[in-house]
């Protein structure tokens, strides 16, 4: 295709990805009060973020912790900073594959099957990360609150606007750290890693699970970290075992030599 086709291309996959967000934040804007079916009443997004201050209050009623909406356009700007966050999240299947979609005319046939697999794999692991996040949310708030003094002066009154930055940075924090396996994956596969240097750094990586998980957790607390490392610990083995399947079928095609008996101070031979 010459390049103003491209440029056409990418600009129609643009405006489609953008649709989709759109739609996704207009859903999340009726959703974000309280929504009324019939005799079901189920609770908007808005409840379900602010659940943990409905549960801290109801085991500490001594304390105060309200969220403060410090000017006219405050509450308006959250429900739609809010509004467009649950977009971007119902609309990751579309914007995701628009974006595959876009590069999928210039791959190999073989290039072709491993992105396949790599979109169907992301998009579950980024969508079950940030689910495991908005589980886990209320439980690390209530302990955070819970280091507020319960007594008639001590109250934990948050501006709306930094509360809300903290929620919706923790669950994209989580989204994007879960396609760790999917990154270490694709390294194998293309041959820039192996299962056996995986095997052999796994205390290092362990490490550098967790020291990246207290950078990207939006607060200093230990709690936050774990719930952060503690999967990505999880999910950094099972990489690992596929990249091991992965070489012993290389291995097997004889696309590669079997050098795993050797040591690492051991000269291979040459052929």
């Amino acid at each position: 295709m010459p390049l103003k086709a491209h440029l056409l291309e990418f600009r129609n996959r643009l405006i489609k990805a953008a649709l989709a967000i759109v739609i996704g934040a207009i859903v999340g804007w009726i959703i974000y009060n309280p929504v009324h079916i019939g005799s079901w009443t189920y609770a908007g997004v808005y409840d379900q973020l602010t659940y943990p201050f409905d549960e801290y209050k109801a085991t500490n009623p001594n304390s105060v912790v309200t969220l403060n909406f410090g000017n006219a356009t405050s509450a308006f700007t959250t429900q739609l900073g809010l509004s467009i966050f649950t977009g971007v999240i119902i609309s990751s299947p579309i914007w995701v594959w628009q974006i595959w979609a876009f590069i999928l005319p210039g791959l190999t046939r073989r290039e072709k099957r491993m992105s396949l697999g790599v979109f169907g794999t992301a998009l579950p692991l980024f969508l079950a990360g940030c689910f495991f996040a908005y589980q886990t949310l209320p439980k690390a708030l209530l302990i955070l609150f819970g280091f507020t003094p319960d007594d008639d002066k001590s109250s934990n009154i948050q501006q709306a606007s930094d509360y809300f930055t903290f929620i919706t940075r923790f669950i994209l924090a989580f989204g994007l750290a879960w396609l760790l396996p999917v990154f270490l994956v694709g390294l194998c596969a293309i041959g820039v890693l192996s299962g056996k240097t995986l095997k052999k750094s796994w205390r290092m990586a362990i490490l550098l699970i967790f020291i990246a998980s207290a950078v990207i957790t939006p607060t200093p607390d230990p709690f936050t970290m774990f719930l952060l490392a503690g999967p990505l610990c999880a999910l950094y083995f099972i990489a690992l075992a596929i990249c091991l399947v992965i070489d012993r079928r290389r291995v097997e095609s004889g696309a590669e030599p079997d050098w795993s008996d050797l040591s690492d101070d051991e000269a291979s031979p040459l052929n």
